[in-house]
């Protein structure tokens, strides 16, 4: 099956930042997550996939084409949730849904309707009143009423509830079961994207620093917990980074350099993430 995406050696330069060099792949079928700090890059990653932002490098696909061939591509297969959800501060929910039957060849009313009803999102309230959460909540909606194959979604859990963002993950996770189906999703909710994601891809300064399987990088990796003396002994080059701490030093190290009866954790993905940031900085 062919490959959602597809990006290699993607560049895009700013005069106060630069996306440099980025490669991932997204599997049909899979979601990945996209991690990464303020300011990252991963928003500039999500327009330069949309091509709403020209690349100065490298090549992306989507479904195997190059994404400025088809730019219907975009509109018909690709639901999308911006961080900042823009709509005409006028309107309903219910006017948006008759706009967007007239926008996408496949809107699907019937579901748009379900998805309003599941999400509590008012028909008759305006735009300009809901609350932020509200907000990304009709986004999510619009996004996925037309049956698209991608979805590529930027912050969508920001500003709602746990509640909330729990049954949007479910959601999603639903929306993957058809192995067509594929999701790139970018947060700072990294407990999110653990319980959701099949990659996760952390970008630091416009770089990516990894991409990987996500259960595979919780099988590789542990917490390791002792004192400065023991945790010397752990070769440099098996340590990914550490914390020191005035109770001892907390090390993320390879499974196979872990000494012979040392303390040790499983490793989440915030804890490698944030562990992998301090030793690139």
């Amino acid at each position: 099956m062919t490959n959602a995406i597809e990006i290699k050696n993607l560049t895009k330069n700013y005069k106060d930042f630069s996306l440099d060099n980025v490669s991932l792949t997204l599997p049909s079928g899979c979601i990945m997550g996209l991690i990464g700090e303020n300011g990252a890059g991963k928003s500039t990653t999500i327009r330069l996939i949309l091509n709403t932002v020209s690349r100065d490098g490298g090549e992306i696909k989507l479904f195997g084409k190059d994404n400025r061939e088809d730019l219907s591509l975009a509109k018909e297969d690709i639901g999308v949730v911006p961080d900042e959800i823009g709509l005409p501060e006028s309107l309903s929910a219910k006017h948006v849904g008759k706009i967007m039957s007239n926008v996408f060849k496949n809107w699907d009313a019937g579901a748009y309707a379900g998805y309003l009803e599941k999400l509590a999102i008012p028909e008759k309230r305006k735009f300009k009143e809901l609350s932020r959460g509200m907000k990304m909540k009709l986004g999510i909606a619009i996004a996925m009423s037309h049956h698209p194959k991608l979805l590529l979604l930027d912050e969508p859990t920001s500003g709602l509830d746990p509640v909330v963002r729990d049954e949007v993950v479910d959601m999603f996770c639903d929306f993957t079961r058809d192995e067509s189906h594929s999701i790139l999703i970018s947060s700072h909710i990294v407990s999110d994207l653990e319980k959701l994601c099949d990659y996760v891809a952390f970008l630091h300064k416009g770089k990516l620093i990894l991409c990987e399987e996500k259960d595979r990088l919780k099988e590789e990796y542990r917490i390791v917990r002792g004192s400065k003396e023991e945790i010397s002994g752990i070769p440099e080059s098996a340590i990914i980074g550490r914390k020191v701490t005035p109770y001892g030093v907390e090390a993320i190290v390879h499974k196979n350099a872990v000494p012979a009866g040392a303390e040790t954790g499983a490793v989440d993905i915030e804890q490698l993430f944030v562990f992998m940031v301090r030793k690139e900085d």
